[in-house]
């Protein structure tokens, strides 16, 4: 097989999308794209910034028609857009709302309304097309291009969807918190669905009140695609929805506990996806059955010489995986952190990540991180600590983290604060905590 259908086994009226005006069909949505195809500009990359999950779809979908590729900058700063746009020069943008692109030519996607006509044949793509470049968060680096093919995104989708348990004319609903321009956003909330024929929320919740509205929006089981941020929101917050379906995190590691309590709480079952950029999802687990990861069908991960690396039938050669893990017999494998994220304190050597994790174990922490400032910098050369916990004091938590950790890995300052910086996709960019801690140690006339 050298290519495959648009969209995965929907019916011309079966519900694809659901917008805030109501639902939209199959049959409409190609309409859309087959309307848009037509008023496209003849260029070789697009930035595609809708707002609305459908309406983004509508213009990826016919990008991919024109054999043009998406881009997907990590996020909407006019900063990042002017640099993505100068790096590919020949590209223009595609808004919804009549929204425009400063200094780009732009698009605007405007669904059509009413009933329209069921093409003859579902339009088709070659496995081998160059669709998306993703870029990669820019938390550990600056952010580098990613290319994706057709083969890539609809292996994905279907790996994943096979080892939730979703089968076709499930039509179970789709409701996301993660931008779709983002990778997992748009493997889990955009090509999950769509090729599974499922229904797609089309806007994108941020604070429980909200993920909570979106979820009632729509009927039958539901999946919830989101993030160990906005889950433990809804947790603490005590969002109630209808009892079925199952929750998807990425992003960022999910607790234990977390898990734990979300699945009580929600009466579903959490899983979480295990990726990056690179190479996209590569594994899964069911977060409280225990710590190892599954790699997902077709995808191995295989030891070289230097590093683990991820190997794939969709993937134009093996990936290095950027974390540091360990493999058992059976493939499946535990993950320790990043190298990066590995730190040096009086002798001692100790992962940032599982220091995070132990301060989000604490009672009454909603969010958190430890920081180690640059050597040379500015700032003392010890590790920090930021934390959001409203009816906490720093006093408590510290005490509550010398039963979890040596001594020598305290934080001193642990300083509590409103909320900590996190981008769109609930990741906290290095160079962002870092500018918290040089504005909060000049606060105390530490720094210049």
């Amino acid at each position: 097989m050298h290519d495959t259908p648009l969209i995965g086994p929907y019916n011309p009226d079966d519900v694809l999308a659901w917008e805030q005006g109501g639902p939209r069909t199959a049959r409409q949505f190609l309409a859309d794209v087959s309307r848009l195809v037509e008023s496209l500009p003849d260029r070789p990359t697009v930035l595609n910034l809708a707002t609305s999950r459908y309406e983004f779809l509508v213009g990826f979908a016919a990008a991919i028609l024109r054999r043009q590729v998406t881009l997907l900058p990590q996020s909407r700063a006019p900063q990042t857009l002017r640099r993505v746009a100068g790096d590919y020069p020949d590209s223009y943008g595609l808004t919804d709302r009549d929204d425009t692109i400063e200094g780009i030519e732009s698009v605007s996607i405007q669904p059509l309304r009413g009933r329209t006509a069921w093409p003859r044949e579902i339009p088709r793509v070659p496995l081998n097309q160059l669709v998306a470049i993703a870029f990669t968060s820019g938390s550990t680096g600056q952010p580098m291009p990613n290319k994706k093919t057709w083969g890539a995104l609809t292996a994905v989708a279907h790996a994943t969807g096979a080892r939730l348990g979703i089968k076709g004319g499930d039509r179970a609903a789709v409701v996301a918190t993660v931008p779709h321009q983002h990778m997992f956003g748009l493997e889990a909330s955009v090509m999950l669905p769509v090729m599974h024929g499922l229904v797609m929320h089309a806007g994108r919740p941020l604070f429980p009140a909200d993920i909570r509205s979106a979820l009632a929006d729509v009927t039958g089981q539901r999946i919830l695609v989101t993030t160990p941020l906005h889950l433990r929101a809804c947790v603490t917050e005590g969002v109630r929805v209808p009892s079925g379906g199952l929750i998807l995190s990425a992003t960022a590691p999910l607790s234990r506990s977390l898990a734990q309590e979300a699945e009580r709480h929600f009466q579903t079952k959490v899983h979480e996806i295990f990726g990056f950029a690179e190479a996209g999802s590569v594994a899964e687990r069911r977060t409280v059955d225990g710590e190892r990861w599954r790699p997902l069908d077709g995808v191995r991960v295989v030891q070289d010489e230097a590093s683990w690396m991820v190997h794939a039938e969709y993937l134009p050669a093996p990936v290095p995986v950027p974390d540091r893990i360990t493999v058992d017999a059976q493939g499946t494998f535990v993950v320790h952190g990043r190298e990066a994220d590995q730190v040096n304190v009086a002798g001692h050597r100790v992962s940032l990540g599982d220091l995070n994790q132990k301060l989000l174990e604490i009672d009454g922490v909603q969010d958190g991180v430890f920081f180690l400032p640059e050597e040379g910098s500015d700032l003392v050369t010890r590790l920090m600590a930021f934390v959001v916990a409203p009816r906490k004091t720093s006093e408590e938590i510290q005490r509550a983290l010398r039963t979890h950790i040596d001594p020598v890995f305290l934080p001193r300052p642990l300083v509590c604060v409103p909320s900590l910086p996190r981008n769109e996709t609930g990741k906290l960019p290095r160079e962002a905590v870092s500018e918290l801690a040089r504005r909060w140690l000049e606060r105390q006339g530490h720094g210049a």
